[in-house]
């Protein structure tokens, strides 16, 4: 007997089992996801086959990881919940092209970035942040810093 495991996510696993041991398999420490995944969506189909079956794990990454350097906080690979509940989508959007050049925020700005690749210095010094593609960034009112893009940006932006 064989079972078609179904999920969503990048696979982090496969097993395969004999008819007798698939169950086994599931409740199995062997199927245990690393802490750094939260969903799992998993679905067993009727059996295909009766000699053998693969089962597929595949999990999505639990939580975003914050980093905060220079006062800039940046949340990597935000949960699209987040990024809703934040209305990130309706914010106005901004872009440019690989430059560098000197900003100072007058204003806390929120970002989240599209695509592209940032390193923002601080004034004066060579300690920098790095940000790209899937970065939720604040920036705190009165900073000021240099952009150094690399690869074109595309971002929505809020200031508040």
């Amino acid at each position: 007997m064989a079972a078609t495991l179904q999920a969503k996510g990048p696979i982090v696993s496969t097993h395969q089992a004999t008819t007798q041991s698939w169950e086994s398999i599931l409740r199995s420490s062997r199927l245990r996801l690393p802490s750094a995944f939260r969903e799992c969506a998993l679905s067993i189909s009727k059996p295909v086959s009766s000699s053998t079956c693969c089962f597929v794990t595949r999990a999505m990454a639990s939580e975003s990881t914050v980093v905060e350097k220079l006062g800039v906080r940046v949340e990597r690979s935000p949960p699209e919940s987040r990024l809703s509940e934040l209305g990130v989508r309706s914010w106005p959007k901004w872009g440019c092209p690989p430059s560098k050049f000197p900003w100072t925020y007058s204003d806390k700005e929120t970002c989240y970035l599209l695509k592209g690749k940032v390193k923002v210095y601080g004034e004066g010094s060579s300690e920098y942040v790095e940000i790209g593609a899937g970065d939720l960034v604040v920036f705190p009112k009165g900073m000021s810093c240099a952009w150094e893009v690399s690869e074109t940006v595309d971002k929505h932006y809020n200031f508040s």
